[in-house]
């Protein structure tokens, strides 16, 4: 095995960016949580990212084609899971977790399984794959199925209730259909009526994930809720200054100011150590590793990877641009994770099989005896 991994045609780039971004993620996951003797979630990350490596390297020479044969049942499997999460449903089922007022997770004793982190890949592999035979000739009819295959997963999230993860499946659903290269009319059309349902959409919005909005553009209609997070995670960022604070030294996480310094604020946390020269070269990292996975979907001659390498490109892309967004007060906070960084087993192990599964796409174009 070893030496089939030095002579695989590898991304190495691709493949040691989201090392050092796990890496420091749990430095600073560490570092936010030893203060507050929550130390043994850095312990928790660590066997999460060994879990996550395995994963990747086995989809690194696994061939990535046997997920489209997999597609339907993977899609089934999903929504099951998503089902069980449906409130009144979960309400009654001993093996479900409700945290912060929503059911997530599913507790399975040795690990808390989050279904919709799970869906994320599941929606890019079967919208590659029920797409991969209409790419240029999609008609209103594969519009419509399209739409509602991909509407079932997106509205059980929705009911959890879990905005933020929802809005990833749409958006891994909607790259996967304008790759397939609709037609302007088309788009044109779903552009309209999406624009049209959003007021149904904002009547139709918990009074939290409302206030979050109405945060946004007015941080100072809720100082001591949405606002203050906001306003905790700017301090955390301006105070990094040029160079950082060091790790552990940080007064924003250290004394526990920054919520959920670990997870939905992280960034913030990493910006406070490193500073202003450390979190743009976090940022550097990510462009980098997006544009390396847009390149993968650029080389594949197969289409299902085409479409599968641009997906898992447009939700790492999304995840940054909210996460990051959302910690500089530019987006409502949403508790979208930052890929690799965020604190979260299966957040973590999804999105290393991820690059893995980027990584048996280049190897597999790469080198004609890994085919």
């Amino acid at each position: 095995m070893f030496k089939r991994f030095l002579s695989a045609p590898i991304d190495w780039v691709l493949l040691i960016i989201p090392i050092i971004l796990t890496v420091s993620g749990v430095i600073t996951i560490y570092t936010i949580t030893f203060a507050q003797e929550k130390s043994g979630l850095a312990t928790s990350q660590i066997i999460f990212a060994s879990i996550g490596l395995v994963a990747m390297v086995v989809a690194m020479f696994s061939d990535y084609r046997h997920f489209r044969a997999l597609a339907n049942v993977l899609y089934l499997l999903g929504v099951l899971m998503l089902v069980l999460l449906i409130p009144p449903l979960a309400a009654k089922i001993p093996f479900t977790l409700k945290i912060f007022g929503a059911y997530r997770w599913l507790d399975l004793g040795f690990f808390q399984l989050q279904p919709g982190e799970i869906f994320k890949l599941i929606a890019a592999i079967f919208g590659a794959k029920i797409l991969t035979q209409h790419i240029g000739l999609i008609n209103w009819k594969k519009t419509l199925a399209f739409i509602l295959f991909s509407a079932l997963p997106i509205l059980l999230v929705l009911v959890q209730p879990d905005l933020g993860t929802a809005s990833v499946v749409l958006v891994v659903f909607a790259a996967c259909f304008l790759a397939a290269r609709p037609s302007g009319r088309i788009v044109t059309l779903i552009l309209a009526l999406f624009l049209i349902a959003l007021p149904l959409v904002w009547a139709n919005l918990k009074p939290y994930q409302q206030n979050r909005v109405e945060t946004l553009l007015n941080p100072s209609s809720d100082p001591q809720g949405q606002g203050y997070n906001v306003r905790q995670s700017l301090i955390a960022v301006g105070s990094g200054g040029l160079t950082g604070r060091g790790f552990g030294q940080g007064s924003q996480t250290v004394l526990n100011f920054l919520p959920v310094a670990h997870t939905d604020f992280v960034f913030a946390g990493f910006a406070e150590a490193t500073g202003f020269i450390g979190s743009m070269v976090v940022i550097f990292l990510y462009v980098l590793l997006i544009y390396r996975a847009i390149n993968i979907a650029g080389i594949s001659t197969d289409k299902f990877g085409q479409l599968l390498a641009i997906a898992i490109a447009a939700k790492f892309m999304y995840q940054v641009t909210v996460h990051i967004g959302m910690n500089l007060g530019l987006l409502p906070v949403t508790g979208i994770p930052l890929p690799f960084m965020s604190g979260g087993g299966t957040s973590l192990i999804i999105d290393l099989l991820c690059i893995g599964v980027l990584q048996s796409i280049h190897i597999r174009h790469k080198k004609i005896g890994f085919r």
